[in-house]
């Protein structure tokens, strides 16, 4: 599980450290920073995906995506009695975004490219400094691989420092090409474990959404990121998950009505048959938030769940009535998940601190600078360049 969070230069998230649960729930008023931090968040399960140049080069590049602020904020600007104005830089302008458990941490830092007159990819940042270490803080001595410039090394069995990558490329990171099963095996753990991250915040409930057009049915035990494999989810929790569990949940929200699930030359079809009505309903006929909520039960409800799942706004579209029910659907899962909810209904916020113990993190803006209300920064070292 993750217990800290470390995020500095992105956007509005200037220095901003979190300590995480099992359950945790982002909120804020809109513009407070709930986004960035769940685009940082995917921006660290990207490294895994040897994505991460790319998805900062679809939000501008680097340069955009920079905090655009002061190095520093003092108490003199924060009370008006001094005005907001940068000064002498101290230290690199990067990107910087970590994690840490009990077991292992990792961090990385994104910079500058050197100007080049010769290459038209200047733009693009580089990836300076990684590293992986054990337990919750980076110190002199639990760093076990590290990342500096294109030199990447690791630590053999008996602690001794040993090189692997000597000139890895600057958009490359030593999660993707560094991770080995004989050199390496942590980095390859570690790896696969962030590959596991699920993310939703993409699931479409519109009239043209593919979930509600029969879709080629296969063994689908995690849902697909637009939700248009939510048949097959479903089918696949009937068969090799939790039947029982996926009856109590569709009850609790809807009673006494079930789904129900077709076939026809290999294409699967989603139906829900509700109490007073003479035929079953077909996804194409549901609401937009009866979809959304089976969506999301198909996503929490997974015969293979994830170490994280990430959830952005999941009461969009969903009536009131459904907020308790949902709320209580996501504190059974983060039994089986840590889970990280993203949301600014107060419903659903208040709903999930009455289902479970539920770590409730209030983001604000103080001079556009995001910063967690009545939060206990946890300690954090970032790697140096």
């Amino acid at each position: 599980m993750i217990t800290r969070l470390a995020v500095s230069g992105y956007r509005s998230l200037r220095d901003v450290r979190l300590t995480l649960g099992p359950l945790n729930v982002v909120t804020g008023a809109n513009g407070a920073g709930k986004s960035s931090l769940y685009r940082a968040l995917r921006l660290l399960a990207e490294i895994a995906q040897g994505r991460v140049v790319q998805s900062l080069a679809a939000e501008g590049g680097l340069q955009s995506t920079l905090w655009a602020g002061p190095e520093t904020v003092s108490r003199a600007m924060k009370r008006g009695a001094q005005p907001v104005q940068g000064t002498t830089r101290s230290t690199r302008v990067g990107l910087k975004l970590g994690f840490a458990g009990t077991d292992y941490g990792y961090a990385i830092d994104l910079g500058l490219p050197l100007p080049d007159a010769t290459s038209l990819f200047g733009r693009d940042p580089e990836i300076k400094v990684e590293s992986v270490w054990t337990a919750e803080l980076l110190g002199r001595a639990n760093a076990f691989a590290e990342r500096r410039g294109p030199l990447v090394r690791v630590r053999d069995e008996g602690g001794q420092w040993r090189e692997v990558y000597r000139q890895l490329a600057a958009s490359d990171s030593m999660m993707t090409h560094g991770a080995d099963p004989r050199d390496a095996l942590e980095l390859l753990l570690l790896r696969d474990r962030m590959r596991s991250w699920r993310f939703y915040d993409q699931l479409r409930t519109d009239r043209d959404a593919p979930a509600r057009r029969p879709q080629i049915g296969t063994h689908t035990p995690v849902l697909g990121g637009d939700g248009a494999d939510l048949a097959a989810a479903i089918q696949t929790i009937l068969e090799i998950g939790d039947p029982a569990a996926l009856d109590a949940t569709i009850d609790d929200a809807f009673p006494r009505a079930r789904l129900i699930v077709s076939e026809l030359d290999g294409y699967f079809e989603l139906a829900m048959q509700q109490h007073g009505l003479l035929r079953p309903l077909k996804a194409a006929e549901l609401s937009d938030g009866t979809l959304r909520y089976l969506l999301l039960v198909a996503a929490l409800l997974s015969p293979r769940p994830p170490e994280l799942m990430i959830l952005n706004e999941p009461e969009a579209s969903l009536h009131p009535d459904l907020l308790r029910p949902l709320a209580r659907l996501i504190a059974a899962a983060a039994a089986r998940s840590q889970i990280v909810v993203v949301s600014h209904a107060e419903g659903l916020v208040s709903a999930l601190s009455r289902e479970a113990d539920c770590r409730e993190i209030v983001l604000e803006k103080e001079l556009s600078e995001t910063v967690v209300r009545d939060g206990d920064l946890p300690s954090w070292n970032w790697p140096s360049r």
